[in-house]
């Protein structure tokens, strides 16, 4: 299927209600609440994992430095509730308080994120672009796709990394607090995936 020829599968705002009530059970207070300095202290052991400061030098583990406050709490809420399942994370996020949520969420939205090294094919640049204007992918990540609110910066994220968020969404294997995702992955093809990979992975 084209990016002509594909109709719109999803609104942001189809699945707010739900967003909004795990929003308050996730975030009791607004993210700028939170105390980055005491974040920094508790993510000492995401260090081996994510990499020092949230940049992750290991493909599978995504860099948090730079993410979006509101987003790293709901992943984290995802985690700690059992809506998102991962062997690593599931052990570290159980013991987890609504004030660790939102204190790493502080830090690791305080750092810089590391340039990606990444560097995407300019001969498939407008079919990828295109390909996120017509499944609503800048609707929702915003300009750039560097993220807004509570949905997540995914621009210059590791290549393999998003395939394999994309593809779970796809399979509706990915833990997805409001359905948004896993209805948008249902029209990509294994192709678009590849090519959003690469793409979305080179935007600095």
């Amino acid at each position: 299927m084209s990016p002509a020829e594909r109709a719109p599968q999803h609104r942001c705002g189809a699945a707010l209600p739900a967003l909004a009530a795990a929003l308050l059970l996730a975030a009791p207070l607004p993210a700028s609440a939170y105390d980055a300095e005491a974040g920094a202290r508790k993510a000492e052991p995401c260090v081996a994992c994510h990499g020092p400061g949230g940049r992750s030098e290991i493909a599978e583990v995504p860099s948090l430095a730079g993410q979006r406050a509101r987003y790293i709490i709901l992943a984290l809420y995802q985690f700690r509730t059992g809506r998102r399942q991962s062997e690593a994370m599931a052990p570290f996020a159980a013991g987890l308080s609504d004030d660790d949520l939102g204190d790493l969420a502080a830090y690791y939205a305080a750092q810089p994120p590391a340039p990606s090294p990444h560097t995407s094919d300019p001969a498939k640049a407008a079919a990828a672009r295109a390909v996120t204007e017509a499944d609503h992918c800048v609707q929702c990540h915003g300009p750039g796709l560097a993220g807004q609110e509570h949905i997540p910066r995914i621009a210059g994220l590791d290549p393999d990394y998003l395939r394999r968020q994309l593809q779970g969404f796809k399979a509706a294997t990915r833990g997805d607090i409001d359905g948004l995702m896993t209805s948008a992955a249902q029209v990509l093809s294994a192709a678009d995936i590849e090519l959003l990979a690469d793409y979305i992975a080179g935007l600095r």
